[in-house]
This record gives C-alpha cells, structure tokens and sequence, in this order.
C-alpha cells in the first residue's frame, strides 16, 4: 500500500522514542487508536455520565457510547471529504485512523457526573492549578494512561494536534472557568506545535483555542453533530422535552422561520414515534455539510494538516445550534437535572475534602489508607502540595459514577460498611 502523502514525519514523531518490534504491521495512527481503546480509560467511560447519570436506563447514552459515535462520524467525514474534495485523493488523504484515534479519546479526561462534575473539581482544584476536562484528557494521553496511572502512551504528534481543542495554559487566562491546560502542560504543547511559539496575533484565550489541526477540526464537529442530536433523542425518550413543551418553549423564543421549521419537525418526529430515525437522517446532513478550504497558518509548512480549515454549511451549524439549546434550557437546566447537579458537587466536595486533610495539607507518612497504596506512594515523593492535589484529582475524575456513590457512602455514610458493601 502506497505511503499516505498527506503526513510526514513531523506527524507521527513521538515525543520518547517508541520500541520498534519487529513485523509491526500497524501504521503509528493504528497503534494510538489500539492503544486508546485497550485501555482501562477508555472501559470507564461506559459508567460516566453523558446526560443522564450512567445506569438510569440501559438506553441512554453513555460517555462511551457517545465517543463510538463521535468516531463513526469522524470517520465518515474522513471519507466523504475523500470523495468531494480537489484536495485530496486515493493517495493524499486525511487518515480515518488518527481521526478515529482523536475521536475516541476525546472525553477521557472528563470526571464522574460528566460537566457537573467538571465544575465541581475546577472550583475544588482551583488553588492547585485548576481541572479541566480537556486537560485531563492530554494528562492521561500522556502521563496516567498505563503502568497504574503512572505513565502515558507516548502518542504521535498527530494525534496530539487533533485531541488539543484548547492551547492556552491555565495562568495565560487565570479567570477562564475552563478551556485551557494546565501549566505543567506546556512540554506537550510546545511539542505538539514542534518547538514553534505562537505568533502575535493568537492571543492567549479563545482567539488561540481556535487555532486547530484538520482532524482536531473534524473531531470537534462530529462531537457537535452527535450530541446536538443525540442528546435531543435521550431528552425525548426520557419524556423531558416532548411536544406540548417544545411548542411552549419555542412561543417564547424570538426564532427564525429557519428555526421554528426545525421545531415543527422535531414535533412531527415525536408525534409519529420516529425519533432516532429522523434524527439519524440529520446525522448524514451534518456530515454532507463539511468541506475542505486552503487555510495558511505558522505550522502550514510542517504539516498538511494545517493547510486546510473545514467549512460547515451555516445551515447545519444553524441547526446544531438550536438543538444545543433545546437540550440546555428543556433538560439540563431542568429541576430534575439541577438536583442531580446539585448532589454531585455535594458528593465530589465532601469526598475531596477528606482527602485533601488526609493527603495534600500536610505530608502525612503514616495515617488511614484512603487511597491505592501505588497512589500513596507517589503522593510521599510529590514536590509540593499541587503536585500533590493533582494525583487526588487524578483519582477522582478517573471514578465513574457509581465509584463515586460508592466512596461516598463508604465514607460517610453509617449503614454502609459490611463486607458485601465493599465489593
């Protein structure tokens, strides 16, 4: 099979050498997506919520079952940007494989109770350089993924480039409630840009977060694309948004006539019991409404993946758009939801303040064992108190939902305690 003349070696360079075995049969975008989906990291997102919290019902999506279709499309994007576009061809063409890798990985920093969750630990970690959800995500790409939590994956630049939405460090916009790395990030982000500083004009915050590679593109809308549905679908089958309350919602609401016939057809959807049908229809829509543009940037001369922008039609974007904000106002800004919201900061705070008097206050070598002994152990070596927080942190964004209730409850909670308990 011929060489993919869209990627060089400056894309697949790792930042530590990889061992090379012998009859390696895999491409370097092969391996990271092998080694993404074999990991525990990713088994976890199985039991983390999406919208509802994991476990509600057996239909509902999951962290895990959103990220399988963020990759789908992703891939399918891949594919009809092959067939479309004067770009690319049989022989130069954005890889399926990297695209998949990125897609896959996107959510694995995002901690128990999905953006609650996320909330509640930013605030918590905020006097040790903050939590954020994509972030974390880079740290366990390359710092916790194996080996116990205790080393990365070493994936390829590439791969880097398309999972980083965010690069702007975290003392670069200190007031940012997210959208940013942390600052000890800054050696894989200055890899992932192969040593280059950014130019003037990327001002640190939103202006630079903007600034993305072809797949990380790519990825990011096929994530728009799937949840701007798919949360639409969940919100219906669990009866939050329904006709009667989309029409209610939609009187109240200064749309466009673009907008109330997107409402009309969710009513007709629900009406007629055709939900997940005519919302999948609208998943090959957003996927036919991509399109490669020359775009030039400070990296266009290392990599083809920064020569192009994708271009969505306005009327998708539009779309998704809407749907985004029917799902906030009809269900995450429910009372039901809120409540759960509210548990979950309640649940992560308490649980975080044990540990933090037990473990990141004050270097204690003997006392209760709270924590996996290996954690423990890293913890006593630790620089400083962040460095400390940090690996707490680590442990509690990788719990799923039901770890967390269950280390609730072991800790405070007196009928919680005999030896089935445990299991």
């Amino acid at each position: 099979m011929p060489a993919n003349r869209f990627y060089s070696s400056f894309d697949f360079e790792t930042l530590d050498s990889r061992t090379a075995y012998p009859g390696e049969y895999r491409s370097p975008f092969q391996i990271d997506r092998d080694r993404i989906i074999h990991s525990s990291a990713f088994r976890r997102l199985q039991n983390k919520t999406q919208v509802f919290l994991s476990g509600e019902y057996d239909f509902y999506r999951t962290r895990l079952t959103h990220s399988i279709e963020v990759a789908q499309i992703g891939r399918s994007i891949t594919g009809w940007l092959t067939q479309q576009s004067q770009f690319l061809d049989d022989e130069c063409f954005i890889d399926s494989d990297l695209v998949e890798s990125a897609c896959l990985s996107h959510d694995l920093g995002h901690p128990p109770f999905g953006h609650a969750g996320e909330r509640t630990l930013h605030h918590l970690m905020a006097p040790y350089g903050g939590f954020e959800g994509n972030a974390q995500t880079l740290r366990i790409l390359t710092q916790t993924l194996f080996s116990e939590g205790r080393s990365g994956m070493d994936p390829t630049r590439a791969l880097l480039d398309g999972v980083l939405k965010y690069k702007t460090l975290h003392t670069e916009t200190p007031q940012a409630k997210n959208h940013y790395l942390y600052d000890e990030q800054e050696r894989w982000l200055d890899f992932t840009l192969g040593g280059q500083a950014f130019p003037l004009e990327l001002t640190p915050g939103k202006v630079r977060n903007g600034f993305r590679s072809i797949e990380c593109q790519i990825m990011d809308w096929a994530d728009d694309t799937a949840y701007s549905l798919n949360d639409i679908a969940d919100g219906i089958h669990a009866g939050f948004i329904n006709v009667q309350r989309l029409e209610r919602w939609a009187e109240d609401q200064d749309l466009s006539e673009a907008d109330l016939a997107d409402v009309a057809f969710l009513c007709k959807a629900v009406r007629e019991n055709r939900v997940e049908g005519r919302l999948n229809r609208l998943i090959g829509d957003c996927i036919r409404a991509t399109r490669l543009v020359p775009a030039a940037n400070f990296l266009s001369q290392s990599s083809r993946r920064h020569q192009f922008a994708l271009e969505i039609d306005p009327v998708q974007r539009r779309r998704a758009d809407l749907h985004k904000k029917i799902a906030l106002e009809l269900v995450f800004l429910s009372p039901q939801l809120q409540q759960l919201d509210h548990k979950a900061d309640f649940i992560l705070t308490r649980v975080f303040g044990v540990l933090r008097e037990r473990y990141i206050d004050t270097v204690q070598p003997k006392g209760l064992h709270l924590m996996p002994a290996a954690i423990e152990k890293d913890i006593q070596v630790a620089a400083d108190a962040p460095a400390r927080a940090r690996l707490v942190c680590d442990w509690i964004a990788n719990m799923t939902d039901h770890f967390a209730f269950r280390t609730y409850r072991r800790l405070f909670d007196a009928d919680f305690g005999s030896i089935t308990d445990f299991v």
